[in-house]
């Protein structure tokens, strides 16, 4: 959300998520992270150079100095805008190229130049497949290809077959995201479609399938309906899973009634009710307004932890310890809004609307 005459980067993070707004005033960006990973690996120093390391984080501001906007257009589907950030620039996004899209500005893609990891929710995405059976996996909701890169990369024997719904946004990862390349790179290996993600089917199904399908800053309502989970897992071949960035309080809507922790927590109680105990969450935030999470279908008991860890690489061996069971009380109830919904059940009146002000005096009340 736009704080003062800031620019605001938060990401779909789970980003699920960054946003990105401009201010003709102000000579920098503020950054917001949604799917942002806490990290795992060390940093490596280089002994007897003169490089200077990096003292912000990924939720500090960047210079507009050191931020250039390659394209920007509307597209049916998007407001589309590419961002190419300095190598000079102090912060962890040096050198990386970004992919906003709607009126928040919402991050779908990152690349940088010389390294594929990306520190967000993608790298949690590229740990699926050494929990998979033998089979393709399916990217709904494809963006400019970030996480394909990363696992094509990381798995040789890999196929993937990605979902876009916009043509200009793949257009747009074929022009300044590397995406054409990868596609000569890996012409057996690689497939993108244009149309709607969730009619996406192969013969024999899915071994895995990751989910990344936000609209206008909030994950689409299918999402929040158990009968889309429901065909999903029917399209997962036996022991298949499903990765779903669910994105979190970080994540800004354009409608403002979608409330980013609020749509989180009425996905996962529409997951859950189809995978029941099967159903497990990873969350990314480090502070209670900024979350994102990510959630993951299938068996973790006999699951060997020790084999997932040793097919990754170093960086990303400590995701595999931050997944928890979910439990299933009354809506999710983590966020205070939806803590007094279920305590007023507010959920058997669809048609109430509750004001800013009602809240307050609600919360005082709770």
């Amino acid at each position: 959300m736009l704080q003062g005459q800031r620019l605001i980067i938060s990401h779909p993070f789970p980003l699920t998520c960054h946003t990105l707004r401009s201010s003709p005033t102000l000579p920098h960006f503020s950054l917001k992270l949604l799917g942002k990973p806490k990290p795992f690996h060390l940093p490596l120093a280089s002994h007897g150079s003169d490089h200077k390391p990096q003292t912000k984080t990924q939720d500090d501001g960047i210079p507009t100095d050191d931020v250039k906007i390659i394209a920007k257009f509307k597209t049916r589907h998007n407001y589309i805008r590419v961002l190419q950030v300095s190598r000079r620039a102090d912060h962890p996004f040096a050198g990386s190229r970004l992919l906003l899209l709607d009126s928040p500005g919402n991050i779908h893609s990152i690349s940088f130049l010389f390294k594929s990891l990306t520190n967000t929710y993608f790298d949690v995405f590229a740990t699926l497949p050494p929990i998979l059976p033998p089979g393709p996996i399916g990217i709904l909701g494809f963006g400019a290809g970030s996480a394909a890169r990363l696992m094509l990369e990381l798995y040789p024997e890999l196929r993937i077959h990605g979902w876009e719904l916009d043509p200009s946004v793949v257009a747009v990862g074929r022009e300044y995201f590397g995406l054409e390349k990868l596609e000569k790179q890996y012409p057996d290996r690689l497939y993108i479609y244009i149309g709607n993600a969730l009619k996406a089917s192969i013969r024999n199904g899915f071994a895995g399938i990751l989910v990344d399908l936000f609209s206008k800053g909030s994950l689409i309502p299918e999402l929040q309906d158990p009968t889309t989970w429901q065909r999903l897992r029917k399209s997962l071949r036996k022991g298949g899973r499903i990765m779903v960035n669910v994105g979190g309080s970080c994540v800004e809507a354009e409608d403002e009634r979608r409330n980013g922790k609020m749509v989180m927590e009425e996905t996962l109680k529409a997951m859950h009710m189809v995978f029941g105990d099967k159903l497990f969450i990873l969350n990314l935030g480090s502070r209670k307004d900024e979350d994102s999470s990510l959630a993951l279908t299938g068996e973790f008991a006999g699951l060997d932890l020790d084999a997932w860890k040793k097919a990754l690489p170093r960086s990303l061996k400590g995701y595999v310890d931050m997944w928890a069971a979910y439990q299933d009380f009354q809506l999710s109830c983590f966020s205070f809004h939806s803590r007094i919904r279920c305590l007023l059940k507010v959920e058997i009146l669809p048609g109430l609307k509750v004001s800013n002000f009602s809240w307050t005096v609600l919360l005082l009340i709770w």
